[in-house]
């Protein structure tokens, strides 16, 4: 199957001659949850921002569903709902008004039974004559998303949607997304929030200074790169770590009565059983281990920080 959204040799530069972009490759695939992540000023909104038409791209190419975002610009744009970072809407305008003006925008006929439903789905029924400044954060933002989704999008962009946004209406929020995805819907999300991305996407691509690093399954990403961590409770707390036993880089801690080590999981071994007969004629005993596995963030942070 094409992909929905196809980025080709993507550069952005502006007239300072900053370059924004860098040659972006990527293909997002139909219905797929894709999360977006990179640090801040890394060009996660700059890219969505050409996708969407708001910004104009300086080479390359982009299609949506196979309509040029330059050639057939209200084609492909009508097929893209953008819920933006900030909360731009009518403060005194009730919800009804602001979703149904938004669906008029994309010049799509009047249907106040559809209106109704995405309302309702975001559970904003209730508030559909209240206007919007007395809404919470939360609220807002799900208007925000109403207003995306007011001309029936096949794509939806969600720009840190739940920036500002407690546990509870993230959690949500979550439950939304994944509704609008059973009914079709392709979601890319940028996020700040590591377990967002995790719980959330089908893929995951990272974006550093420009550039698209890392595209990858989000199971395949994890078992790929992460790495499981092995903590030793000892039994007597020790001052340092032996000199025999530096090889396996071990960390101390919890006031010498812990030790940490690091190994990776596509190793051909593991170097546990080396490490467990090297403690023990080190003289170090344990009481208790366990193992954890690398979290996405902690191989976020390691991908962003490679030279």
């Amino acid at each position: 199957m094409s992909p929905i959204i196809s980025v080709a040799n993507l550069s952005k530069t502006y007239g300072s001659g900053f370059k924004a972009l860098k040659n972006v490759n990527l293909d997002i695939g139909r219905g797929e949850i894709f999360a977006l992540l990179g640090p801040n000023g890394a060009g996660k909104t700059t890219l969505i921002s050409i996708i969407c038409g708001i910004a104009n791209l300086s080479e390359g190419r982009v299609t949506v569903d196979g309509h040029d975002i330059n050639r057939d610009y209200r084609a492909a744009r009508a097929l893209i709902g953008l819920v933006p970072q900030e909360l731009h809407t009518d403060a005194f305008e009730s919800v009804w008004a602001t979703v149904s003006f938004s669906r008029g925008l994309f010049g799509k006929p009047k249907n106040p039974a559809y209106i109704e439903k995405v309302l309702k789905d975001l559970s904003l029924w209730d508030k559909k004559d209240a206007k919007i400044v007395t809404l919470s954060g939360g609220m807002k933002r799900r208007v925000m998303i109403a207003k995306a989704l007011s001309h029936e999008p096949q794509v939806l962009f969600l720009d840190e949607p739940t920036a500002g946004v407690d546990v509870e209406l993230r959690k949500g929020m979550w439950e939304v997304v994944r509704a609008l995805q059973a009914k079709g819907v392709t979601i890319i999300l940028t996020t700040h929030y590591i377990e967002e991305a995790e719980e959330m996407a089908d893929r995951i691509g990272v974006i550093n200074k420009g550039e698209i690093i890392l595209v990858e399954d989000k199971a395949g990403l994890m078992q790929k790169l992460g790495k499981k961590r092995l903590k030793l409770h000892l039994q007597s707390r020790i001052d340092a770590v032996p000199p025999a036993l530096a090889p396996y880089q071990l960390v101390l801690s919890e006031g010498g009565c812990e030790l940490t080590y690091d190994y990776d999981t596509k190793g051909e071994r593991t170097g546990i059983t080396s490490l467990l007969s090297d403690l023990r004629s080190a003289g170090i005993r344990f009481f208790d281990l366990d193992t954890t596995q690398s979290s996405l963030e902690d191989i976020f942070v390691s991908l962003v920080r490679a030279p």
